[in-house]
């Protein structure tokens, strides 16, 4: 269903080719992962499968790709190929134009000419298999990552192609939400559809993949049966994470004030309470997981530490300051929030710049010094007088910590810090973390991963419709 012979390509203003004499072939009903570190091609490969890279970007291309039976240079346009592949980006919010759910996956099902009842009928059972029928009126920007998600794989489900290619499908999504999407796609594989699939999630996709392909430096460094390619150590680490030996134990919190208070939080976006009632109290040096479905109030609730909401009802105390009512400049003084997708964040033409952008803002002295010490504590020195987007995923991910940790928080809060990171790149994050722990910051972390919650965090919060649920100390000095 999928050729690729020869492939190589070179981004437009780049020297370097993302992918490099690239052969692979998909056959009907056949699911191949391709996984690697970032910046291994991995989304590369998946626009050049796609078409995408042939018809819609510049740059240097070499070799010939074929989809359906038909070179991808033979099909008039993407339109044309669309109707032999669905894609989903490894950023939902990149597909996400219209003003609720609904319009979101009639506008492509519209597209493609289907009658008005099976419009209907696509609509209904798209929305009913990703649990999506009771969002279908929302607008897409109010809604979480993992649900933003669902949102992006409906629409690619709704089209019905023989040709699946799914960047990161599940990197936003919590246990169950995964596990749902796993449970979706095996149907779909044996309904015949061909799968091309870029994962870090194995253990959750291994029953769904026949081979695992294994890019590095934009060539295919390994590719087979899981089986056999996980004999190969280095292709185990990126596959399997191994997060053992990073957990402290709790921090013994005696007399002390919390860093982070909160008192019968409340707080709505207009459609019921997104928090109700949430009482809790962070001490300084602990290393916090907040964990939760998609949509129970994770994100919703750390925003209020950094002014970016403000309470309905209730109390926030950061840091001894108001959170109500303290500007969000003072407030960033005791609290810096890392976002899910630190690409949000980057706007400057240098790493350096990019760190030092908040550091002149809150004029916070020793320029030099104090971004340089931000690059050495993530292990970005050498990048220093690179551009930012250039950065491989998990280097962008360690920028968006220097840069907040430059303004000298006493507390670091991350969304989601692992999302799209392979094992090995993701045990670094968390030992940069712990790092951090051990030099007096307060860590908190929100993550969907059960695994990094329960092995690096020493207290996991969880949530739930906007609740916390549960609240477990674990380790040394309970």
């Amino acid at each position: 269903m999928i050729t690729l012979e020869s492939v190589s390509y070179s981004y437009p203003r780049t020297g370097r080719e993302a992918v490099s004499d690239l052969t692979l072939d998909l056959a009907r009903g056949e699911c191949v992962m391709i996984c690697g570190h970032s910046g291994s091609g991995k989304t590369t490969l998946c626009l050049a499968a796609a078409g995408i890279l042939e018809h819609e970007y510049g740059g240097k291309k070499a070799g010939r790709i074929v989809v359906a039976g038909k070179d991808v240079r033979d099909y008039r346009d993407l339109s044309d190929i669309s109707s032999n592949v669905g894609i989903l980006f490894d950023d939902p919010d990149s597909q996400l134009i219209f003003t609720t759910v609904e319009e979101e996956i009639l506008s492509a099902l519209e597209r493609r000419g289907f009658s008005a009842e099976e419009v209907e009928e696509r609509l209904a059972r798209v929305l009913e298999i990703t649990q999506l029928t009771s969002l279908k009126d929302r607008p897409p920007h109010a809604l979480s990552g993992g649900q933003k998600q669902r949102v992006v794989l409906a629409t690619t489900l709704a089209l019905g192609t023989d040709i699946l290619i799914l960047d990161e499908p599940t990197s936003e999504l919590d246990e169950q939400g995964t596990e749902n999407i796993v449970s979706l796609l095996k149907d779909l594989k044996a309904q015949g559809k061909t799968i091309l699939l870029v994962e870090h999630k194995y253990r959750k996709m291994a029953d769904l993949v026949d081979r695992l392909v294994i890019l590095e430096d934009g060539k295919i460094r390994n590719e087979g049966i899981p089986a056999t390619v996980l004999e190969d150590e280095a292709a185990r680490r990126i596959l399997i994470p191994d997060f053992s030996g990073i957990r402290n134990g709790c921090v013994k919190k005696g007399g002390a004030t919390p860093v982070i208070h909160t008192e019968g939080l409340t707080f709505s976006y207009g459609e019921g309470d997104a928090l109700s009632e949430v009482s809790l109290d962070i001490y300084p040096g602990e290393f916090v997981a907040i964990v939760g479905e998609n949509g129970s109030g994770k994100t919703t609730l750390v925003k209020h530490f950094i002014g970016l909401l403000r309470p309905g009802k209730g109390t926030v105390m950061v840091d001894g300051k108001n959170a109500s009512t303290a500007p969000v400049a003072t407030l960033a003084h005791s609290v810096g929030l890392v976002f899910q997708n630190p690409d949000h964040m980057f706007f400057a033409d240098s790493v350096f710049d990019e760190v030092a952008f908040g550091v002149d803002n809150l004029g916070i002295p020793d320029r030099e010094k104090v971004v340089s010490n931000a690059l050495s504590s993530v292990r970005l020195s050498e990048a220093r007088d690179l551009y930012p987007r250039w950065l491989s995923r998990g280097e962008r991910q360690r920028l968006a910590i220097a840069c907040v940790l430059a303004m000298q928080p006493a507390v670091l809060v991350l969304d989601e810090p692992t999302t799209g990171l392979d094992g090995s790149e993701s045990r670094e994050i968390i030992e940069i973390l712990k790092q951090l722990q051990e030099k007096g910051h307060t860590i908190i972390m929100i993550t969907h991963s059960r695994e990094i919650a329960e092995e690096c965090a020493a207290r996991v919060v969880r949530m739930e419709h906007g609740r916390i649920i549960s609240d477990i100390c674990r380790g040394e000095g309970e």
